[in-house]
């Protein structure tokens, strides 16, 4: 979605560092709606372990508001993308060569080690736009041995914490922010998301729909093909 955005503004003639700003901003406004419905559809399938989403999810929340912040006052958008992109492909082959957690096994309550993934992740989300998700869903499975269906459930409910509270940043932070584009609000495009909010909404019900009808190795090779584009295309590979 940021790519997307990032070529689109762009041909519009805006300056770059706006440009990443707002796509940002944009980003994380379109996946809060959508990380909501997302819980929703996986809930009804009692896939969300709750007690591990709200603890990771309010330690995401500190961190993705932190993000925005430095991204908006003081890191610039390019070198972000950059850095993202390299361990977005690091975290994919890591995921693609781990072994997968058996069907029988059962993580364990991480109370303590859920918030440290937890505010570094919800960082990167608030760096670059992200609802996190993509960082987070190898370390449930690697590190804190999730299910794979279980970690991609649970992902979405902290998805809503961290791009809440991205957004809410980059709106702050964007207020008071003069020679913004038209139609911008904090660091938001209201038409881009019009046109992306309910699009991704609907989406997500055949995403969640497909995920629980495909195996854990099908969808965690699918997850590591996503990783690897996304990836490759922040770092400009394309």
């Amino acid at each position: 979605m940021v790519p997307v955005m990032v070529v689109v503004f762009d041909h519009m003639g805006w300056d770059q560092d706006v440009v990443v700003k707002i796509a940002f901003g944009t980003s994380l406004l379109v996946i809060f709606p959508a990380a909501i419905a997302t819980t929703v559809a996986h809930q009804r399938r009692k896939a969300v372990w709750w007690k591990a989403a709200m603890v990771i999810g309010v330690a995401g929340a500190a961190g993705s508001l932190l993000g925005s912040t430095l991204t908006t006052r003081v890191i610039g958008g390019e070198v972000m993308k950059i850095v993202f992109g390299v361990v977005v492909i690091l975290v994919s082959v890591r995921l693609l060569l781990a072994k997968p957690v058996e069907s029988h096994e059962s993580p364990k309550e991480s109370p303590l080690l859920w918030p440290a993934f937890g505010f570094p992740i919800g960082m990167f989300s608030g760096l670059l736009g992200a609802g996190g998700g993509i960082l987070l869903v190898p370390v449930m499975v690697t590190v804190l041995k999730f299910r794979m269906h279980q970690a991609v459930a649970t992902s979405a409910a902290v998805m809503v914490f961290t791009s809440g509270a991205g957004a809410l940043g980059y709106f702050i932070n964007g207020l008071h922010v003069s020679g913004l584009p038209g139609g911008s609000l904090g660091y938001f495009d209201l038409t881009a998301w019009l046109c992306l909010a309910p699009t991704s909404i609907a989406m997500t019900q055949v995403g969640t729909w497909a995920a629980h009808r495909l195996s854990a190795r099908v969808l965690r090779m699918a997850f590591v093909v996503v990783m690897i584009v996304v990836g490759l295309r922040m770092v400009g590979a394309f």
